[in-house]
């Protein structure tokens, strides 16, 4: 009798998923994932509204001023006034910190009087003005850190006791738990081991053909499919712009970073090689698939700092017509879904042709970004997996070459500027490794001699 009821309950369960497995593989969308993205849309604005009216409520009925102001600001404004870290930054900066170019000085009169040094610390107010607004907020360590919304998302991990400013929302967000941990955390979970399971025998069988152009077009079939299936375990909604402009021949694509899912969003569309150092563990497993049958390429930590070698199989991967293009990150860190930071200038030596890729993801149903000095990648893919989905719009922008006499740096930021505007992202020239580092002596020391130049002025 239990067994005849299991049955009955498995089979529209196991129906269902197989539905949406091949869904995800043929790359096909009925509508569903839209219409689940309006109607958390429709939630979140009543949320907000609900929000509004509670604190509001909560102002005018206690009796206590200081009350009144913690929780009818707190709750409403505190999120607006974050607003700098969406991308529009709190405090309007000139740009004073770098070495500005100078009208050379007048020729002093020849006196036999001793030389004095005189100190003026008026033109150096600007630069400490700077420096303090630096401190407030640099342009660098808070695009390090998750970006603020401007409304909340029922998500506790963005912001704090909402979920009890009201019944109805405790409701709403007591549901949403329900449907994010008990429905679809254990449905995605399952598709992603289906999609990692998938890479493994598919690119085993493949490698196994003895005909060369058989096995690259399905080794570009079984690549698709993997990722389409991990994708799928995350509810991606995906949008694709100007597909034109799609990378077809070998090359570079070259695109902003900002989480690991990058990776799965692009080959979704399109076929890449990647490259990258090895890992282990579940990225290990997903490295040593791929690479059976796909022309991917793994360094070691070691391999990785020999820039000439680097150079060398990335020469070698691009002369061939047959190998599909290469896949690059050449921020070299992920970034917070607001800017788009230093091109290392590496893969715009070699030569070939470059596919500039923006991507922008919508903070307001997960946060994509991977703050890899605060989370492990399996706290990074559980936080992934418990999100409402992972939203983002995808432009593909018209292919770029290296002009005649152009520098690989100048190139660098040529295309980090056009997938900078195209993304609606803030282009900035720091270096990704601030992240991990601190800034070089020499810098510091430009800096100092800038301040040094400020402040004193020469006289007779």
């Amino acid at each position: 009798m239990i067994g005849a009821i299991l049955d009955i309950f498995w089979i529209p369960i196991g129906g269902f998923l197989s539905f949406l497995i091949f869904i995800s593989v043929i790359n096909k969308s009925i509508g569903v994932r839209k219409a689940y993205v309006s109607l958390l849309l429709r939630i979140f604005e009543y949320g907000r509204v609900s929000i509004e009216t509670a604190s509001k409520e909560n102002h005018f009925s206690s009796h206590n001023p200081k009350t009144d102001d913690k929780q009818g600001v707190q709750l409403v404004d505190d999120t607006e006034s974050k607003e700098g870290t969406n991308g529009a930054t709190l405090i309007t900066r000139d740009a004073v910190l770098l070495p500005q170019a100078q009208e050379p000085a007048p020729e002093k009169p020849v006196s036999s009087t001793k030389d004095e040094i005189n100190f003026d610390f008026e033109k150096c107010l600007d630069y400490v003005k700077s420096g303090v607004e630096a401190i407030i907020e640099d342009d660098v360590t808070s695009r390090f850190e998750a970006e603020e919304l401007k409304s909340w998302n029922m998500l506790t991990r963005t912001n704090r006791h909402y979920e009890f400013i009201s019944w109805k929302i405790t409701a709403i967000w007591v549901f949403g738990f329900f449907i994010r941990y008990v429905i679809l955390m254990p449905l995605r979970v399952l598709v992603c081991f289906v999609g990692v399971l998938f890479a493994v025998l598919s690119n085993f069988i493949v490698a196994c053909l003895p005909f060369q152009f058989l096995r690259l077009f399905l080794a570009s079939l079984c690549f698709k499919v993997t990722f389409r299936l991990i994708a799928s375990s995350m509810s991606s909604f995906i949008k694709f712009h100007n597909k034109q402009y799609k990378p077809t021949v070998s090359g570079f694509c070259v695109a902003n970073h900002t989480s690991p899912l990058d990776v799965a969003i692009l080959s979704t569309d399109c076929t890449y090689s990647l490259i990258g150092q090895r890992h282990g563990g579940f990225l290990g497993v997903l490295q040593r698939a791929l690479a059976r049958a796909s022309p991917h390429i793994w360094f070691e930590r070691s391999e990785a700092k020999d820039r000439h070698l680097v150079a060398e199989r990335l020469k070698q991967h691009v002369s061939d017509p047959n190998n599909p293009p290469i896949l690059i990150f050449p921020e070299g860190t992920c970034i917070n879904n607001t800017s788009v930071m230093q091109f290392k200038k590496g893969s715009f030596e070699v030569g070939g042709v470059i596919y500039p890729v923006a991507i922008k993801y919508d903070p307001r149903f997960g946060d994509a970004f991977w703050n890899s000095a605060k989370y492990s990648m399996m706290q990074y893919l559980y936080m992934m997996m418990t999100s409402w989905a992972i939203v983002c719009d995808v432009w593909y922008l018209p292919p770029m070459y290296r002009q005649e006499g152009e520098s690989a740096i100048v190139f660098a930021n040529r295309v980090k500027s056009v997938i900078a505007k195209q993304g609606g992202l803030i282009d900035l020239v720091w270096d990704g490794q601030l992240k991990r580092m601190k800034p070089k002596k020499e810098w510091r020391e430009i800096q100092q001699v800038e301040f040094a130049n400020r402040l004193k002025s020469d006289s007779t």
